[in-house]
């Protein structure tokens, strides 16, 4: 009980310094990375050692995928391929189903790319949206993101359910199948229900990664800017196939595996979208480079606050944090899908990823499911679930949201957190009902 008060601590100091005092988040999150260190029983001699490990991770992780991210999303808007896709999106969907259409776009888009390129990706198709209709960014932006965030963590070949699959013996396709009846209701009402509420949420100052009237007099036809656009998913669907059809082809599978990294696909892509968007439309090399170098600017900060928040997570899985708090409910009476839900709802909110969540909460079940008459599928789908509850400020995706959407921490809590609160709720209902059918 005393990690989880220190917890609770340790993000009321995170609002306070980065909502009250107006500390910067990068800065916040070093102090309470800290103090929380000391206060969970980290040696004072490993509090630094695991600050810097977690920034190492952190951005040993996802750096590539952002800044390659960055400099695809810049010339994706500064060419003009945002504004030919959103104009298309809004020709056959219309301004009244707009969210409906974006909605689907992201569970397109989410399916087969990890979250954090999935993200990066549709940011200058929102943007253009915003700037070309005056639209509240985020009233555009959450029923996107919310598929993103469904997909993320229902639907395989996702890092955390596909490892959940495997862990608990339970079948890629009917985790599928079933993810996906789940998604349907929770992108609704997360999506275009709940971003309702959200029309008032302004942003504080201008938006990256595009500004205003940068339109240039030359726009890429539609296919070049969807091709453009999307190529990491593209291209990551083609090396999935290609590694179906020769799955006895070690050498070429291995290949396959180099190619479809995050990194270096999304590496790959922004090589091919030089030509695609830039040279092939007549800028000069120099000028798209500079377009590159605009793009990394962009998101320098958020680099940096993402990079915190990876030292403030570290700190709380070398001590042991999530262990503590899941022993409290090893010896409930919960129904098993109900349990791995809470385990791994908990443990986000207290450690912030995701995956982490999701595998340390199976890992405590796992031993327990010869016990329990479920369907291993459910459970893979339970705890994907509770692994996106509640993001709030020790989620690297709590900092992407607000700093790409420039908005105060407050609504931050209203509009993502709330998001993510209302996906996972919704996956565990489907899941208990499911449960009661199958």
């Amino acid at each position: 009980m005393g990690t989880l008060i220190v917890m609770l601590c340790l993000v009321v100091l995170l609002i306070v310094l980065t909502g009250t005092f107006k500390i910067n988040p990068f800065i916040a999150l070093i102090i309470a990375s800290l103090i929380g260190g000391f206060a969970l029983g980290i040696p004072p001699s490993s509090v630094l050692t695991s600050i810097r490990k977690g920034i190492g991770e952190m951005m040993g992780s996802i750096l590539l995928i952002l800044t390659f991210g960055a400099m695809i999303g810049k010339l994706v808007a500064d060419s003009g391929a945002a504004k030919v896709i959103s104009d298309r999106i809004v020709q056959y969907c219309g301004l009244k189903y707009l969210q409906w259409g974006l909605m689907l776009t992201g569970l397109i888009i989410g399916i087969p790319l990890f979250y954090n390129v999935g993200f990066v990706l549709v940011i200058p198709i929102i943007f253009s949206l915003v700037y070309q209709y005056k639209l509240p960014p985020v009233f555009i932006a959450i029923p996107m993101l919310a598929s993103l965030s469904v997909a993320h963590s229902l639907l395989p070949p996702h890092p955390s359910p596909t490892s959940l699959i495997v862990l608990f013996k339970g079948s890629m396709t009917k985790t599928f199948l079933y993810g996906i009846l789940i998604a349907i209701p929770a992108l609704i009402i997360a999506g275009p229900v709940f971003s309702k509420s959200l029309m008032n949420i302004r942003s504080l100052g201008e938006l990256p990664l595009m500004k205003p009237g940068q339109i240039p007099n030359r726009l890429p036809g539609f296919f070049n800017s969807i091709f453009s656009a999307l190529l990491p998913v593209f291209l990551l669907g083609l090396t999935s196939i290609v590694k179906l059809m020769f799955s006895s082809n070690v050498r070429l599978t291995g290949g396959m595996n180099f190619i479809s990294d995050p990194s270096f696909l999304m590496f790959l892509a922004l090589l091919i979208v030089t030509y695609t968007l830039g040279t092939r439309q007549g800028r000069p090399l120099r000028d798209i480079m500079l377009v590159y170098e605009s793009g990394v600017k962009d998101i320098a900060m958020i680099l940096l606050i993402i990079a915190a928040s990876g030292a403030f997570k570290q700190v709380l899985v070398d001590s042991n944090a999530g262990d503590s708090i899941a022993s409290l409910f090893r010896s409930s009476n919960l129904h098993p899908l109900v349990l791995g839900w809470i385990l791994a709802a908990i443990i986000r909110i207290c450690l912030g990823s995701a995956t982490v969540a999701g595998l340390t909460a199976a890992g405590i079940i796992a031993p327990m499911m010869s016990n329990f008459a479920v369907d291993p599928n459910l459970m893979v789908l339970a705890i994907g679930s509770g692994s996106v509850m509640f993001s709030h400020v020790n989620d690297t995706g709590f900092w992407m949201f607000k700093e790409y959407f420039n908005i105060s921490l407050k609504d931050t809590f209203k509009s993502w957190s709330l998001m993510e609160t209302i996906v996972s709720v919704m996956g565990l209902i489907g899941v208990m009902i499911l449960d009661k059918i199958l």
